[in-house]
């Protein structure tokens, strides 16, 4: 297993390299280290490079907006997989589980960060030849510009599933007409698969770059984000309901004046559906990527350190994991962080601090901050990691519980295929049944009596005057940057793209069940035939908590044109009376409900898009325009957050 905790100095250069806060006022080669000499040297195009990928550590971690920037726990909250949950007083979290908003500009900071980091790889592609590279140099140059593409690509493809059409921003020097906003199915997509042909032709894996299993994109990262930017832009704005019917139109790449898009690598004037399955055939013909034995080895739960516990026969020991073969824990070699399943991810290290600066302010932006969101909101100790009734996961703040749906629609299918499914459990925690003295807060709410499993914070002690996070036994660790383990101390890898997807994908798009029948497989349950509801219900099952549910149902919505009546309108209308906890009184469940009207309308009025923060159409003097069920059209009152608890 590789070490966990890493520290690089060239991580820090995230904070010297500046994209404007007002996202397209300035011009962000005007600092102090992008002058004419900058960069000079191949080190130079690393620092630029570390400074492109922070704005996943920020993305992935920090807490600026009251919720975590994750976009994937944001779309975890917005489908029928999670809850809002948490306190009274978390308001960001049921916004997004209502499709409300309590403030003009509540979903800004992802915004900002998202054009941040196409800013920071606009200025990496532009400045890349200002090093004069050897011939034993270029494979190295190649990769650099590749990763460059593939992340403005990967963050333009984030930017347009939260909040629609926006502007495209391609250069360093912002013109009049990138401040348009401008078409996502047509002109930004066409962009977004060219980047990530233009990453996949460049990324070499026969230079010996791309492949160290540090967290930088390769050529196989680039193919599957491509395959997924092309089954969302088939599915959501082409309406084709059924990818294995081969009916998907190829995407040309063509820019906002209708002319071929020129750049580096991208020499492909359209992308078809045949394409982008040979690009996944060639991920699995690789032999680079395997599924993990265990599904278990994917997550920190299953370390060693719970698992020896469990065989010592402990009295509170976690007996879940002792069917594992311990080889396959969490924390030995080849699992865990940097496995063979990883495709892509956004590693974290032990740099957080409470307040960290720079242009993107946001405390604790090294740590998976999402795992102490997910935590544990335990009524017995009220107070930070001491808990004696949560073993061995620790407490956090309890917002996005997973909902009453996922769990009865699981249970349902177990029931119907008669087999136990080892996933149900290995993604989520059964309160009543596995913490039996659990208790909540007394202001919880949105309480489905599930947890998320996955990301987990996980102790090692269950004597509540310990704090022991697990991770202090890692390789590398050197102690919590924010001498708080329970907030500080979240190391675990967040999975963007896993081997298992490239499977799925496949068999969506071919129709060929051999593929999904090997995920199946490792989850001990019956393979079946290909059918849009097997593999609908596969991704959901094999994704929960990793937050594509939300994009899958708004992609298999697109037939039926997003209408209250679509995939994704009557999945999320389903929540409508489940009972939950609410005010932590268990023995008192009431109706789950919308706080202003339904779920199906606010997705049907949404499409499933965020608003444009305010101040941002403010500073575009009418060049950006605000999303449907946002705008004026729409009764305020459906769109307003409403306090109902």
């Amino acid at each position: 297993m590789k070490k966990y905790i890493l520290f690089s100095a060239a991580v820090f250069s995230a904070t010297l390299f500046t994209a404007c806060n007002d996202m397209l006022d300035t011009d962000p080669r005007v600092t102090e280290l992008t002058a004419a000499t900058f960069p000079g040297k191949p080190g130079d195009v690393d620092a630029l490079n570390a400074a492109t990928y922070s704005i996943m550590n920020t993305l992935g971690g920090g807490d600026n907006s009251g919720v975590c920037n994750n976009p994937f726990y944001w779309w975890e909250m917005m489908s029928d997989n999670c809850y809002g949950s948490g306190g009274l007083q978390d308001n960001v979290n049921k916004s997004l589980h209502h499709f409300t908003t309590a403030s003009a500009n509540q979903y800004e900071a992802n915004f900002i960060l998202l054009y941040g980091g196409i800013s920071r790889a606009n200025n990496q592609i532009e400045t890349i030849d200002n090093v004069t590279w050897t011939d034993a140099q270029k494979p190295l140059r190649n990769q650099l510009l590749g990763e460059a593409f593939f992340m403005r690509g990967l963050y333009n493809l984030w930017l347009t599933q939260l909040y629609g059409d926006v502007p495209l921003i391609t250069g360093t020097v912002i013109t009049d007409e990138m401040q348009q906003q401008v078409s996502a199915e047509d002109v930004i997509y066409p962009q977004i698969i060219a980047d990530f042909v233009s990453g996949m032709n460049l990324m070499d894996v026969a230079s010996g770059y791309g492949l160290q299993g540090d967290g930088h994109a390769t050529k196989y990262a680039a193919e599957a984000m491509l395959a997924r930017a092309y089954m969302f832009w088939a599915g959501f704005y082409k309406g084709v309901g059924e990818l294995a019917s081969g009916s998907a139109p190829a995407i040309s790449l063509t820019d906002r004046n209708g002319e071929a898009i020129a750049q580096e690598g991208c020499s492909a004037s359209s992308i078809s559906q045949t394409d982008v399955v040979s690009y996944l055939k060639d991920i699995v013909s690789s032999g680079r990527f395997k599924l993990l034995e265990d599904f278990r080895s994917l997550w920190q739960y299953s370390n060693s350190f719970l698992w020896d516990e469990a065989h010592d026969d402990a009295g509170h020991a976690y007996k879940f994991i002792a069917d594992m073969k311990r080889e396959n824990c969490f924390d030995q070699p080849g699992m865990g962080n940097g496995n063979d399943e990883e495709i892509f991810q956004i590693q974290f290290l032990n740099a957080s601090k409470w307040a960290i600066g720079g242009t993107y302010n946001n405390p604790r932006m090294y740590s998976n901050y999402l795992s102490c969101f997910w935590g544990l909101r335990n009524g017995a100790t009220n107070d930070n990691g001491k808990r004696d009734k949560t073993y061995p996961f620790n407490q956090g703040w309890g917002q996005g519980t997973p909902s009453c749906n996922i769990w009865d629609d699981w249970t349902d299918a177990e029931r119907t295929g008669e087999y136990t499914d080892i996933r149900k459990l290995g993604s989520l925690i059964d309160l009543d049944n596995e913490l039996e003295s659990y208790t909540y807060e007394k202001d919880d709410n949105e309480e489905s009596g599930y947890a998320c499993k996955k990301y987990a914070e996980v102790n090692l002690d269950a004597n509540p005057k310990d704090n022991d996070s697990w991770w202090k036994q890692a390789p590398g660790y050197t102690g919590s940057s924010l001498d708080n383990e329970q907030q500080g101390d979240h190391f675990e890898d967040f999975y963007l793209m896993r081997y298992a997807d490239v499977l799925l994908m496949l068999t969506e798009l071919t129709g060929d069940a051999s593929y999904m029948n090997q995920v199946q497989r490792r989850a001990g349950v019956p393979e079946t035939a290909y059918s849009l509801k097997n593999i609908q219900n596969e991704r959901r099952w094999e994704f929960a908590m990793e937050g594509l549910r939300f994009n899958d149902m708004r992609r298999w919505s697109g037939v039926d044109k997003h209408s209250e009546s679509s995939y994704a309108a009557k999945a999320l209308q389903a929540q409508k009376g489940k009972q939950i906890v609410c005010l932590g009184q268990k023995a008192n469940k009431r109706s789950l409900e919308h706080m202003t009207c339904s779920w199906s309308k606010r997705y049907a009025d949404t499409k499933g898009f965020l608003p444009k923060p305010q101040s941002q159409i403010t500073l575009m003097s009418g060049k950006m325009t605000q999303n449907a069920g946002w705008d004026e059209n729409t009764p305020a009152q459906e769109y307003t957050y409403t306090v109902i608890y």
